[in-house]
């Protein structure tokens, strides 16, 4: 049996590959090595992951935001080789697993608009290049947590339209004390951010919604995706809740740089799935 994963700093998406049952999908937390230590991830999958798989996996291909470079691979590769002990444990970064729903043996433009941010041009294969995401306080355009903190700024400013901030006031109920706490001294604040998203979204027949979002979209593009060589010879793509609710406006600002198609996905879990069975075919 095989396990795929995609993870980003919100959950994790699982797929439970067997050659004779049907595939499960499985959830858990987000899984992110800059946030999250070996024990503590491998105390959560003992209990929320393996009652679901048992222990007879063979094969895991890990997908995750945070995975920057092996030290940090390796702190979930360690995690999950204690608790699947005859497992091959292979780690890769989120926008590698982007690419390869994406676009699966062709090359292109992967971005990710979720919680964080990212781009890089593929090849059918590797990654051959991208533009560092930075995270939220220095870069992470376009993203969840970035669209939440500027959301935030507009509220307490008194930036966002009166009605606006009558209907966020009724809705949060968030005092100005409690949001600096958690941006500035609980853990995770790019997820205290990111849940402020739907607001736009339920929201989004608004002026000041649509030009916010936009303006953060065209951050995206401006900052991240025209840095790269030719970017206009490559079909783009994109991954993530952020992209794919708001989906018409990234089109439209897709277009206004010169691409006239591409690919939406709220998750890649499903592609990344189809990708691996290619492989084994």
């Amino acid at each position: 049996m095989k396990l795929i994963a995609d993870s980003g700093s919100s959950k994790t998406a699982w797929k439970l590959i067997s050659t004779t049952s049907p595939t499960k999908d499985l959830k858990t937390a987000g899984i992110n090595p800059f946030f999250r230590s070996e024990e503590d991830i491998f105390q959560e999958l003992s209990l929320a992951l393996l009652p679901e798989t048992g222990n007879e996996i063979q094969e895991i291909c890990f997908y995750g935001s945070g995975i920057v470079n092996q030290e940090k691979g390796d702190i979930i590769k360690r995690a999950l080789a204690r608790i699947y002990l005859s497992a091959r444990i292979e780690t890769y970064s989120d926008v590698l697993g982007a690419a390869r729903a994406l676009f699966g043996s062709q090359s292109g433009i992967a971005c990710i608009l979720g919680t964080g941010s990212n781009v890089c041009m593929y090849d059918g294969e590797k990654i051959t290049g991208g533009i560092s995401p930075l995270g939220f306080i220095l870069g992470d355009e376009g993203s969840g947590a970035v669209m939440g903190r500027k959301l935030l700024g507009d509220y307490f400013k008194e930036v966002m339209p009166p009605y606006l901030r009558l209907a966020f006031t009724e809705q949060f109920k968030l005092s100005r004390e409690e949001a600096l706490n958690r941006v500035y001294r609980s853990e995770k604040p790019n997820q205290f951010l990111a849940q402020f998203i739907p607001f736009l979204s339920d929201h989004a027949n608004s002026a000041y919604c649509q030009e916010f979002v936009q303006h953060n979209f065209m951050e995206f593009f401006e900052r991240n995706v025209v840095k790269l060589p030719d970017y206009q010879k490559y079909p783009i793509g994109f991954v993530g809740s952020v992209a794919y609710y708001f989906g018409q406006i990234l089109r439209n600002t897709a277009g206004y740089f010169g691409f006239e198609q591409m690919t939406i996905l709220k998750d890649p879990i499903d592609g990344l799935e189809k990708y691996h069975k290619t492989l084994t075919k």
